[in-house]
């Protein structure tokens, strides 16, 4: 889910998308008048498979996006925390016996809270955020948030915590002091996977391991322009059509659902839940060992008609997007990425044809009257397009 909401902070951000990790001294310096005692960053992600399942504890297949969000942080020997935020331009003050007015706010107060519940208490700190996860299109600029922010405090510290108990702990901050519902998906993205290979994640027994893209594949992601302004209560509603199917269906989670048919006794729409679920299931358990970009298309174009058609979120100018994408002979497949109801597609296409395709797309795109730009990978043009 989306850290960052609103028109008023996307606009903000687009003041400081050329921000990268490298700049972050100056950035803590220049707020704080210091330079920082520690500095970490993590990655946003895309997820190429498994989507809505993560939360019906059953498999994932995210890659990590080259670009990243920062944390820095100093201890300030005061009895506050001073957050300052590039993206929002101000400072945040706050202390641990409260919870931040600021909804922004509430990820890094969170990622505090659980970490000193996990036993790993910080001092009160100066602690400076800047991100080029591009926010608001199903990336997770949220989970990069929340990994920075621990990675940070554990080197600040010093403790012992290993990258899943870390995500653990990110996805726990989001859940109790953000308070979004998620998976453990995005987290576990963020503190595992790398931008060469996805993350095959079990994410009922947390196993997991990584997965090279198929041979001569590369990924693009492409936002649609329309705000995902429904993805919040579409998501929290389905999540509970998914309860009240397992529930009726006599399981624990929809992942124990290994036979579609058993759905058919379900009324409309949660048996076409069941059937999104079970189905895309099926489809990251085949990517996992699929070493053929054709073939990885291919699952990817069934799970977007799984998500516009079963699951229903997808939107008129998402189809448009994917099916252009789908239809140029470079790409081997795509589909919305995220919660739905607006936001990003990706696709798996031919390296050497990236320029090519999101040119041709996106002026197919804009001549039917619908605004699109490049996100993944983070291209000059992508970012002057900012």
């Amino acid at each position: 889910m989306n850290a960052f909401p609103g028109r008023r902070d996307a606009h903000a951000f687009h003041g400081m998308a050329r921000n990268t990790p490298g700049s972050m001294k100056g950035g803590f310096e220049a707020a704080f008048g210091r330079p920082p005692e520690v500095a970490a960053q993590a990655p946003g992600r895309v997820n190429l498979l498994g989507e809505h399942t993560d939360y019906n504890d059953g498999y994932v297949l995210p890659i990590a996006i080259e670009q990243q969000t920062s944390v820095s942080m100093r201890r300030n020997n005061q009895d506050e925390y001073v957050m300052h935020s590039e993206i929002l331009g101000s400072k945040v003050r706050f202390k641990l016996d409260a919870l931040p007015a600021e909804h922004f706010a509430t990820y890094v107060y969170g990622c505090l809270m659980e970490a000193r519940a996990a036993g790993i208490a910080a001092p009160a700190l100066d602690i400076h955020i800047e991100s080029n996860v591009p926010m608001g299109v199903g990336l997770s600029s949220s989970a990069a948030l929340e990994v920075a922010t621990l990675r940070a405090l554990r080197a600040l510290t010093g403790q012992s915590l290993d990258d899943v108990r870390l995500a653990q702990l990110a996805q726990r901050a989001e859940i109790e002091y953000a308070g979004v519902r998620c998976g453990i998906m995005d987290q576990m993205a963020s503190s595992l996977a790398g931008t060469q290979c996805a993350l095959f994640l079990d994410t009922r027994t947390l196993e997991r391991r990584l997965v090279p893209l198929p041979p001569a594949s590369a990924v693009l992601v492409l936002d649609s322009g329309i705000a995902r302004t429904l993805a919040g209560s579409g998501y929290n509603r389905r999540r509970t059509e998914c309860e009240e199917a397992a529930k009726r269906l006599g399981v624990a989670a929809l992942r124990d659902v290994s036979d579609i048919s058993i759905a058919d006794i379900l009324p409309e729409p949660l048996r076409r839940r069941v059937r999104h679920v079970v189905s895309e299931n099926a489809r990251v358990l085949l990517a996992a060992s699929c070493h053929d970009a054709m073939e990885f298309g291919i699952l990817m174009n069934a799970s977007h008609a799984s998500l516009r058609d079963d699951y229903e979120v997808s939107v008129p100018e998402l189809d448009q997007l994917v099916g252009l994408l789908q239809a140029h002979p470079h790409v081997y497949g795509a589909r919305l990425t995220g919660a739905g109801f607006g936001g990003a597609c990706v696709a798996l296409c031919e390296p050497q044809a990236l320029h090519e395709i999101s040119e041709t797309v996106l002026r197919g795109y804009s001549s039917a009257g619908f605004t699109g730009r490049v996100l993944v990978p983070p291209t000059e043009e992508a970012w002057l397009d900012r």
